[in-house]
C-alpha cells in the first residue's frame, strides 16, 4: 500500500480488484448492503464493508479491511 499506511476507499477497491484479476477470483462491490455511503466489498467468499470511497483509510482500519478479506496487505 502507501508508505504510510493512509488511502482513500476508492484506491483500496482498485487495489483489491487488481489483486483479484492477478489472482482469479471474484469481486464486487455492492453499495445497497451498507448504510448511508458504506458498502460491502466481496473478494471471493470473504466480504468487508468499505466505508466511502472519497474518504481516507487510516491504518488499523485498512488492517481489519485485509484480515477480513484475507489478504496480505503487502500484495496491494
Amino acid at each position: 500500500m502507501s508508505d504510510h499506511g493512509i488511502v482513500r476507499g476508492g484506491e483500496f477497491e482498485r487495489r483489491v480488484r487488481k489483486l483479484a484479476r492477478k489472482k482469479n477470483v471474484a469481486c464486487q462491490f455492492v453499495a445497497d448492503k451498507g448504510k448511508g455511503s458504506h458498502g460491502r466489498l466481496y473478494f471471493g467468499d470473504e466480504f468487508t464493508t468499505l466505508k466511502d470511497r472519497k474518504k481516507e483509510i487510516g491504518r488499523e482500519l485498512l488492517a481489519k479491511m485485509c484480515r477480513d478479506l484475507r489478504i496480505d496487505p503487502h500484495e496491494l
